[in-house]
């Protein structure tokens, strides 16, 4: 059984990660995340390697976030995905630009399908709105493929650029993002069957 101040500091130096790179960008250090959350640096590095370690758990949680949303929706087909895209677009603004700084050189199937726990989270919350989407029009379940055009889509610094540079709403970025979701599912889907 985890203790209860060892699951408190755990749970801040991901809230205090998530908040410092949010406004400070990717240069924060352990010492500045440990700093915030109160504890000591020795305590941030028993719980996490490093704040990219932190930031793959804070991704978690808001993925997290994002598949107990869609479990809760009774929606079906291309207004479920919808839903559960605009939810999405709300979770990248609430958490601000601390959604961007996790990367890696490895593409996003080749995470997925390792079992990077971010990814299969979120992966979690979006099979369903996705093969629905595709059954309603009338197209087969694209699998992990639609997981991977729904990514490169609802990138959250595409997201980002779409409300600063074009002024688009939240509402607006979900509506086209999703609009075009469904049209390159439909043109990925029809190049598979051919």
């Amino acid at each position: 059984m985890v203790r209860s101040d060892t699951e408190r500091n755990r749970k801040r130096l991901i809230k205090s990660a998530g908040h410092l790179v949010a406004r400070k960008g990717a240069a924060v250090k352990m010492t500045d995340v440990a700093e915030r959350a109160e504890v000591s640096t020795a305590t941030a590095y028993r719980h996490f390697s490093s704040v990219d370690e932190i930031l793959a758990e804070f991704r978690y949680s808001v993925g997290l976030s994002l598949l107990q949303f869609s479990l809760k929706q009774e929606t079906h087909g291309v207004e479920l995905l919808a839903t559960v895209s605009r939810e999405w677009v709300r979770l990248v603004v609430k958490h601000g630009t601390a959604m961007v700084h996790t990367r890696s050189q490895e593409g996003y199937l080749a995470r997925l399908r390792s079992g990077v726990r971010y990814l299969t989270v979120q992966a979690e919350a979006l099979e369903r709105p996705i093969a629905e989407a595709a059954a309603e029009m009338g197209l087969p379940d694209p699998g992990d493929e639609g997981l991977f055009l729904w990514n490169i889509l609802f990138d959250p610094r595409e997201i980002f650029d779409l409300l600063a540079t074009l002024g688009l709403t939240e509402d607006d970025v979900a509506r086209r993002l999703t609009a075009a979701l469904c049209a390159a599912i439909g043109g990925w889907t029809n190049e598979r069957i051919d």
